[in-house]
């Protein structure tokens, strides 16, 4: 009786899980959803193939002179920045959130040798079509090795620079096995909504699930359900290319522009965990020291820890995340 007790908790458990994510089916551009905010589009030539890369340009009613860019995240695309956009825009900046190449509105190429330095001369197109000559630069996750190598590339554009739980703070192609991008691309193949939903209350919110959370999952997992879905694991396997083998943090020292460090000091996100053994992945992603490494490789540069946080402070934390980022931007 115990036994059918506890596995009809297990079968009930895991039903309201999956009955939790209802995705509904997106085309590849997610052209069925709506941003918070208007979408325009730049055509890049690039790689012998004409490519559109989608953004946001967000005008404050009483401009303060300033803008800022958002770089958004691997598992990410511009949309996720809406309450961002809102309190800056409030504040009197200037927005611009672009989607990069693979990602969310823009193009997925079937072709394309993804980098850090091609996706940062795209964004800076994209800037110099505005007329923005100067900018502050902010980057999530795998936006936040985008930003940084943004900012080594255009030191004379980089106002400021902002990282959040920035990605690449460790060389993982050191200590985890390498893999073939057909290996990352049939792991990309195998997810489903549950699967994403599992590893993001896992590795983002430490099992601390919040309904509006759900909406960051519906967006991959509408993806899955497109019969085009091969297209968008085949960007996604690629991408992880580019993050494992273009680290960044070897250049951190060569960073000229006032850099904040926000850190939310639970995040535990490190690519290539399953890979390997579990005395090495204990001492994977441990951001309570790789913030302050960090901020210890980057000339004039201020770290601040949100305790308790995870991997998303703007999503889980917005209130922690926004004060200190405009208190800086004000500097």
């Amino acid at each position: 009786m115990k036994l059918k007790i506890t596995l009809l908790f297990i079968l009930t458990t895991l039903a309201g899980f999956s009955q939790e994510n209802n995705s509904k089916w997106l085309d590849l551009m997610l052209s069925n959803y709506k941003y918070p905010y208007a979408v325009e589009y730049l055509t890049i030539n690039s790689q012998q193939q004409e490519l559109k890369m989608a953004y946001m340009d967000v005008h404050p009613k009483h401009s303060n002179g300033k803008t800022i860019v958002l770089f958004h995240g691997k598992n990410f695309n511009g949309a996720y920045w809406k309450t961002t956009i809102k309190s800056l825009t409030e504040a009197g900046y200037r927005v611009i959130a672009p989607d990069q190449i693979g990602f969310g509105k823009s193009s997925k190429p079937m072709n394309f040798q993804y980098s850090f330095q091609e996706l940062a001369k795209n964004t800076k197109t994209i800037l110099d079509k505005l007329n923005v000559s100067k900018t502050a630069i902010l980057g999530h996750s795998m936006g936040g090795m985008l930003a940084t190598r943004f900012a080594l590339m255009y030191p004379e554009a980089t106002e400021k620079l902002i990282l959040e739980n920035p990605i690449g703070l460790e060389d993982w192609k050191l200590i985890v096995p390498y893999q073939t991008i057909d290996w990352w691309y049939q792991s990309e193949l195998s997810k489903t909504g549950d699967k994403i939903k599992a590893y993001q209350l896992k590795s983002y919110y430490d099992g601390k699930w919040k309904k509006e959370y759900n909406q960051w999952v519906d967006l991959l997992a509408g993806w899955t359900l497109n019969s085009e879905y091969p297209k968008i694991a085949w960007n996604a396997a690629l991408t992880y290319d580019m993050i494992f083998n273009q680290p960044v943090l070897y250049e951190f020292k060569n960073l000229t522009c006032p850099t904040l460090l926000i850190i939310g000091t639970r995040d535990r996100t490190a690519l290539g965990k399953p890979l390997v053994s579990e005395k090495v992945r204990e001492t994977m992603g441990l951001y309570s020291k790789l913030g302050k490494l960090t901020q210890q490789k980057i000339k004039n540069s201020e770290l601040v820890e949100i305790e308790n946080i995870g991997h998303l402070p703007h999503i889980e934390s917005f209130d922690a995340f926004i004060e200190p980022l405009k208190l800086f931007l004000s500097k």
